[in-house]
């Protein structure tokens, strides 16, 4: 019985735009939660620990994952899943070591911090930074989903660009961090149906994994490949580690839950993840190699979707891919919104604002960087090179990242730090980056050297010009600030005082399964339209069970001491 739709059909696009439909609605929802700038930019530090971790995985990689990483899985194999399982480790290490102090530092942005332990200028400085390198990551995010919607619905590449991008900036604007971490989890639950579902299909074209590892070309199996050489690999778990513990949408996970315990158990479930989510995420993609050997790599996740993907689950697939996108690009949107709100506007321009001009702003910032965004995008999808997606964003992180990770990490462990230091080696390693890429030398050359330069220039000019007066005493009530742990009462809020996340994840999730269960009778029964309505049934036990749940410790209030 043919199981594969072989096409998109009427009831992929119902489903695809119910679930987009789903998505808006819970941005609308929480539109009247968003009080004040806390509220919008940090949860009001109410987010649990396991839907912040969900967010910071979903929020770690975009359509990226299913474009650019696949096309090194159909292509070399094996070293796909090594290069993304470096990030468990990196995620895993810096939780642990900074996870607790980002949460100590009781930050609405993350470059905040930087002011009380450097002062002024270096906060100014990042944050202007960090926003053209953010949004033009973004825009690559973008130019990454619409290829794969080119490649998914045979929709024109601008179409699948500018749709996805209005998509995520409307609900972002409306609902703010609540409105990221509860779609991202609900985004998580659709991929996870969707992946674990593609998986045994596409073994099964291949005789199993015993079939995938006979017939596969000599050396897929190898951890290295190609250009991908340990060098290689090694400099990009440099990139990783430094972007993933410094990364502003990312380090917004940890001080947006209740105290620093729950930022190391959230670094620790993403760790998990990652390291399951590897193999799982890019097996259909090596198998691919045989049963669509001319398959273009950069789309062969669609193309595998589309070749064994009954109707319906066709159309669920491609909203999770959608989703990865979708993650990453409403939490970076909703975080550099923060940046300018907070960093810029308040400190700067209007530092008297009233809680409600606050939120105005950071809707209207929301709106300004999601649009800038998504002409980056245009631009870089004319202009794109042969070097392929994954290398561009490689090669921006490799220049960008570590100068930036440096000194916000060094600033909260090492006292001795200092302003000129940290200034002067985040300018000198910037400067070496440049010098390199124009060069033409490799990614993980550019790492490796950008963020050696960057560590020893700051260490010798903090030593060499120690910290005056003022600095010091800046520095010590800084240090003491993170000594002091975050305290977090929680209690019982009254009706309606603040959004329950069980609640509106499991409405949200029997929505999502009553749309799949609603298209099952139009589906031809067989295999195709009992994964259907499996799923389906799945989706409503769980999303149940959430909804009947009693409010938890998402609603509180905090006392810090």
């Amino acid at each position: 019985m043919m199981l594969a739709a072989s096409e998109l059909h009427a009831v992929d696009y119902a489903v695809l735009v119910g679930y987009f439909a789903i998505m808006l609605g819970v941005g609308a929802y929480f539109w009247r939660y968003m009080k004040g700038m806390k509220d919008y930019f940090s949860g009001g530090n109410r987010i649990p620990w396991w839907l912040s971790g969900v967010s910071f995985y979903m929020s770690g990689f975009s359509a990226f994952l299913f474009v650019a990483y696949s096309a090194v899985a159909f292509n070399h194999g094996f070293v796909a899943v090594v290069a993304c399982s470096v990030t468990g480790p990196a995620v895993l290490i810096g939780g642990l070591l900074f996870a607790g102090y980002w949460r100590r530092t009781r930050m609405v942005s993350p470059v905040e911090y930087l002011e009380e332990r450097y002062g002024l200028t270096l906060r100014q400085t990042f944050a202007w930074m960090n926003v053209p390198v953010r949004m033009i990551d973004d825009g690559l995010r973008l130019v990454a989903i619409g290829l794969f919607v080119s490649g998914g619905l045979g929709m024109p590449l601008e179409e699948g660009i500018f749709w996805s991008g209005v998509i995520i900036l409307a609900y972002t604007c409306m609902g703010g961090l609540w409105a990221v971490t509860v779609t991202d989890f609900l985004q998580f639950v659709v991929m996870a149906a969707g992946v674990v579902v593609l998986l045994p299909l596409s073994l099964g074209q291949i005789g199993g994994l015993r079939g995938l590892i006979e017939n596969s070309p000599p050396g897929f199996f190898n951890w290295t490949g190609g250009e991908y050489t340990w060098r290689y690999l090694g400099g990009w778990a440099l990139i990783v580690f430094c972007s993933y513990n410094t990364n502003f949408a990312l380090v917004q996970r940890y001080y947006c839950v209740a105290t620093e315990r729950d930022a190391r158990k959230a670094a620790i479930l993403v760790a998990v993840l990652y390291v399951i989510g590897a193999f799982v995420f890019f097996v259909p993609a090596m198998a691919a190699r045989q049963f669509l050997p001319d398959g273009n790599p950069e789309m062969i996740y669609a193309e595998v979707c589309v070749r064994l993907l009954p109707a319906g689950m066709l159309g669920l697939i491609i909203a999770a891919m959608f989703s990865a996108t979708m993650s990453a690009l409403s939490s970076d949107y909703n975080v550099v919104a923060s940046v300018l709100t907070n960093d810029v506007y308040k400190r700067l321009l209007n530092r008297n604002a009233s809680e409600k001009t606050l939120v105005l702003v950071g809707r209207l910032t929301t709106l300004l960087i999601g649009v800038i965004a998504l002409g980056v995008a245009m631009a870089i999808m004319k202009a794109e090179s042969s070097k392929g997606l994954f290398r561009q964003m490689v090669t921006l992180f490799s220049v960008a990242m570590p100068p930036i990770a440096i000194p916000m990490l060094l600033g909260l462990v090492w006292r001795r730090a200092t302003h000129i230091g940290a200034l002067v080696g985040f300018l000198v390693g910037i400067v070496v980056g440049l010098v390199m890429f124009y060069r033409g030398d490799v990614e993980h050359a550019m790492a490796a050297t950008t963020a050696v330069t960057t560590l020893v220039v700051m260490a010798g000019v903090s030593l060499a010009i120690p910290a005056g007066p003022a600095e010091r005493l800046r520095s010590e009530a800084f240090a003491r600030k993170l000594a002091t742990p975050v305290k977090h009462d929680v209690v019982e809020a009254d009706a309606g005082t603040g959004p329950s996340p069980f609640r509106v994840v499991g409405v949200s999730t029997v929505a999502i399964a009553v749309l799949l269960l609603g298209i099952t009778p139009f589906v031809p029964w067989g295999m195709g339209a009992k994964l259907n309505l499996g799923i389906g049934l799945f989706l409503l036990l769980i999303g149940a069970l959430w909804a009947t749940r009693a409010r938890g410790p998402a609603v509180g209030t905090e006392a810090e001491s």
